[in-house]
């Protein structure tokens, strides 16, 4: 037992070396190509991590998501990161599988073939036919991934926090949230029953659409490691490209995710070419269940009315529905906003139709206004890169789609379904008149609800402009006097421990307590000649 805890030990040793090393690494190259090839950076940390090893480059794809973090050549980068792993041998697979089912494999099927369709970084994928005649595929994690993704997980957390006590400023990026984030995500990556559950929330929702299908999970082989579903013999959407059959296939395509998004909230969030299939029959099956997004009933309402708006050329209208989806707070300065919105929908007016991109609009107007620091929740980060990959596969499917076009013409759709909060700009005042009508019962028991929240008392929020700067400053100013009051207590102390001599002394005569007091009080007077300095302010 001490052998392999030693083992360990040097093990988790070696790859928190290998870790830092790496980002040391990185850091230095960041440096030297920041001004003289910054395209060459985005390569760079893609090899950087996929020398990291599996945990590294799922954790990399994760980050490719972060729209609001990273730039577009470095998220291109990221998503299409891969690792070249081989795949691992047959009798641990078939071993893996026995252990999940607990039952040999020839119980289970009928015929397991041992030559894998697929071997990637987290799991591969062998071809199986069950008893009754059924075509599946069994999804195998690979041996000790979970175990490695949790000690990658403990050295990159440790990792960070070295990080920002080097470099402060990495403070205000949030690092070990974004680690904790991704940790989640890759987590889920890695655990079966994950997507086996993706898999049945979306079925109850792609089974009653026409026109669009997935493979469905074989109950009940779903476990941490092993997940059994059915075997798609669909064409990869990307052969259809250029044919006479892209156009109706972009149509189903588009009708699917307004039914997803608008109707029940739930949507496959991967839309990539090589997770979408077509078969014969003119029927898209969507494929990998990993990552599904999730809408409420309020943003889903916000989001049909955010759609319309933008439509509509009515950038009042757009900036409430952004406002109930949570991309600003509702005291934002209107003004300035709506005349931001306003360019962003002039801007894109401008162009032709086909170009319009309604997911570019929402993205534009999600970052009215933000920092450096800018963060979106992950699930709206989620909804707008699904918009945009939707748009991408409509447009290679048919490049004279008009995307705006075909979703004003189903506005009476959308509305019904999503019942949009607000109305302005060009439509109608019949129409606005209906939307707000339609609006008024659910104001109602918004403000009921309230008042029982209050004890019967209606309740009136108060909001402030300006003043956060002028607590901030008070806050530094509060800190500033308590450290210069704690450093004149230890000098006071240091000389009047100086006029004595009991104890140990230093330096022939001074006691040892007197010069650790001074030695304290100038690092701590330091510390506060630093930070004015910093401020520029005395």
């Amino acid at each position: 037992m001490a052998n392999r805890d030693l083992a360990l030990m040097a093990g988790t040793v070696r790859r928190g070396g290998q870790i830092a090393w790496a980002g040391l690494k990185l850091g230095v190259a960041v440096l030297r190509l920041r001004r003289r090839a910054p395209d060459l950076l985005p390569a760079y940390v893609s090899t950087t991590l996929v020398g990291l090893g599996t945990t590294f480059v799922k954790l990399g794809q994760g980050l490719s998501l972060r729209w609001d973090l990273l730039p577009v050549p470095y998220r291109e980068a990221l998503s299409r990161l891969h690792s070249d792993v081989p795949a691992f041998p047959a009798d641990q697979a078939r071993r893996m599988v026995e252990q999940a089912f607990g039952a040999p494999v020839g119980e289970l099927f009928a015929s397991f073939d041992d030559k894998p369709l697929a071997a990637a970084s987290v799991a591969q994928i062998h071809p199986a036919r069950m008893h009754d005649g059924r075509d599946v595929v069994v999804k195998i994690t690979r041996p000790g991934i979970h175990a490695q993704v949790q000690a990658d997980l403990r050295l990159l957390r440790r990792t960070m926090r070295v990080a920002q006590w080097l470099w402060p400023p990495l403070k205000r990026y949030r690092p070990l949230e974004l680690v904790d984030e991704l940790g989640a995500f890759l987590r889920d990556e890695v655990d079966m029953r994950h997507e086996a559950q993706n898999m049945r929330r979306m079925a109850r929702v792609l089974d009653s659409l026409p026109g669009i299908t997935q493979p469905h999970v074989v109950e009940p082989y779903a476990t941490r490691d092993v997940l059994v579903q059915d075997r798609s013999h669909g064409t990869r959407l990307e052969a259809a490209y250029g044919t006479a059959a892209a156009p109706a296939l972009a149509r189903a395509l588009l009708d699917a995710y307004v039914r997803q998004l608008f109707g029940a909230g739930v949507f496959h969030a991967d839309p990539h070419p090589g997770n979408l299939f077509f078969f014969d029959d003119g029927r898209l099956c969507l494929h990998d269940f990993g990552s599904i997004g999730v809408l409420d009933p309020a943003s889903r309402l916000a989001l049909g009315g955010l759609v319309e708006a933008i439509a509509a050329d009515d950038a009042d209208g757009v900036l409430d529905a952004a406002i109930a989806m949570g991309f600003f707070p509702p005291q934002v300065e209107r003004r300035s906003h709506v005349r931001e919105i306003h360019l962003i929908l002039a801007e894109m007016a401008s162009r032709p139709l086909a170009e319009w991109s309604i997911a570019e609009a929402i993205w534009r107007v999600a970052r009215i206004g933000q920092g450096a620091g800018f963060r979106l929740p992950a699930h709206l980060l989620s909804l707008i890169r699904t918009l945009f990959l939707v748009e991408n596969t409509l447009r290679a499917l048919d490049p004279d789609l008009d995307l705006l076009g075909t979703l004003s013409a189903q506005a009476a759709e959308i509305a019904d379904i999503a019942d949009a909060s607000r109305a302005g700009g060009n439509r109608p005042l019949a129409m606005r008149l209906a939307r707000t009508a339609r609006q008024l019962p659910q104001i109602a028991t918004d403000l009921l609800r309230q008042a029982q929240l209050s004890d019967g008392r209606p309740a009136f929020s108060v909001h402030h402009h300006g003043l956060s700067s002028t607590q901030e400053a008070l806050a530094r100013t509060g800190n500033r006097l308590a450290l210069a009051l704690v450093t004149l207590g230890l000098y006071v102390s240091g000389a009047l421990l100086s006029l004595h001599s009991e104890g140990p002394q230093v330096f022939g005569h001074l006691p040892f307590l007197a010069v650790l007091a001074f030695a304290a009080a100038g690092l701590l007077s330091l510390r506060l000649v630093t930070a004015i300095a910093r401020s520029g302010h005395l």
